[in-house]
């Protein structure tokens, strides 16, 4: 099976994860596809594949004669897909691209001159959805990228290498993917997960992440016989608002720079809520950062009173940049990985987290690939297939080292 097919196979599956949920995988539908991939490992010949009770897949392809002692490398994708967007019923399209822009639907279409690195697709193949949903290429370009390198070496029994494990996780949308990954059961000294965007993309420094949840407490009467009685919760919200630093924010930054970023608000005259993430490359800044919502919240307070704002700042993971940096081997190999099948590596800070952040920390060193795809997490998503097949042998080249 070519990688392209494997991927329009696994699209056929809605797997969107579900924030609100408890349960692990948070979706039902992600089981679903968890056991056709334990299945299709199996077929594949790869050995160990287990789908535990969480929705975790894991599978082994065996170093071959000679190669047991060689470092154990792990290569890690997520089935899910973003709840922001529709992620079933997905009616893909390819497209054999000559320039200018793509129409999705008569009101939907992917602009050249709103995406202007779509011209350098010109001669490929683009996979891409029909606008009314997402298309799933992150992360199931990953996925099939992984099993077809598996099966390309399981076919050509005279390439050697070492141990390869396979890790396929759910819920890495919603920050969840790492959660109950079994490094012990996975058994690597390093791995990577699959997991970028564009060809050539190799990254190992990715934000420090907190969240913050901002709950404002106000006095609400009858508006008749309000004056200075009321104190108007959703007042005081904007008023929190509007003294976050205006040019901190994801729209006014890029490469290393940092940010607030306001994701959700609610609220009346007696209650309100502000939900932020918070986002760093630099430890130091993320701590100033944090504490900067906590002075405000304390200003505020002496404002309006004690207990009239409150802060619940978490942390969510952290740049895996000093978790790397001993192992820059893993980064030289993917580099000439890349080189050796005609790509240009391009080494970029992650403005996000992924899976492997949280996992080098739990002891598995874990930099991220590229996928090939673009425009993630909503309708305007494409991938070229030349990009993919680019991908699988960037993998085989990685599994052979």
């Amino acid at each position: 099976m070519t990688v392209s097919e494997r991927f329009l196979k696994y699209i056929s599956f809605g797997t969107n994860s579900d924030e609100s949920s408890s349960s692990c995988p948070s979706t039902a539908c992600q089981l679903e596809l968890g056991r056709y991939l334990a299945d299709e490992l199996k077929r594949i010949g790869l050995s160990e594949v287990v789908l535990d009770e969480n929705g975790y897949v894991y599978g082994v392809l065996p170093a071959t004669k000679g190669r047991e002692a060689d470092p154990s490398i792990g290569f890690i994708a997520h089935m899910d897909t973003s709840p922001a967007v529709k992620g079933d019923g997905i009616k893909p399209c390819t497209v054999h691209y000559e320039g200018g822009d793509i129409k999705l639907n008569d009101s939907v279409s992917i602009r050249a001159k709103d995406f202007p690195y779509l011209e350098k697709y010109t001669g490929c193949d683009i996979i891409t959805t029909d606008g009314t949903t997402l298309l799933g290429a992150d992360d199931k370009a990953g996925i099939a990228e992984i099993f077809t390198a598996c099966e390309y070496l399981v076919s050509h029994p005279e390439i050697s290498h070492g141990r390869i494990a396979v890790g396929i996780t759910p819920d890495e949308e919603i920050g969840r993917g790492a959660d109950r990954f079994d490094v012990k059961r996975f058994s690597c000294d390093w791995a990577y997960t699959v997991d970028g965007g564009e060809l050539g993309e190799i990254e190992y420094e990715n934000f420090n992440a907190a969240s913050a949840e901002i709950r404002i407490h106000g006095v609400n009467i009858h508006p008749g016989s309000a004056k200075n009685k009321m104190k108007n919760a959703s007042l005081l919200a904007a008023e929190f608002m509007n003294m976050m630093p205006k040019a901190e924010t994801p729209a006014t930054t890029e490469g290393y720079e940092g940010f607030y970023h306001l994701c959700g608000m609610e609220g009346d005259e007696t209650f309100a809520v502000l939900n932020y993430i918070i986002r760093d490359h630099s430890e130091e800044i993320f701590l100033k950062r944090k504490k900067f919502m906590s002075n405000l919240v304390s200003y505020l307070n002496s404002v309006y009173g004690e207990g009239t704002f409150e802060a619940e700042i978490k942390d969510s993971y952290y740049n895996m940049k000093e978790k790397i940096l001993p192992h820059m081997h893993i980064i030289d190999n993917a580099v000439k990985a890349m080189e050796t099948a005609g790509v240009k590596p391009l080494i970029v800070p992650i403005r996000g987290g992924t899976d492997g952040a949280r996992l080098s920390f739990m002891g598995l060193p874990c930099p991220n690939l590229s996928t090939g795809g673009a425009n993630f997490h909503g309708i305007h998503e494409f991938i070229p297939v030349q990009s993919m097949e680019k991908m699988v042998e960037i993998i085989v080249t990685l599994m052979k080292n």
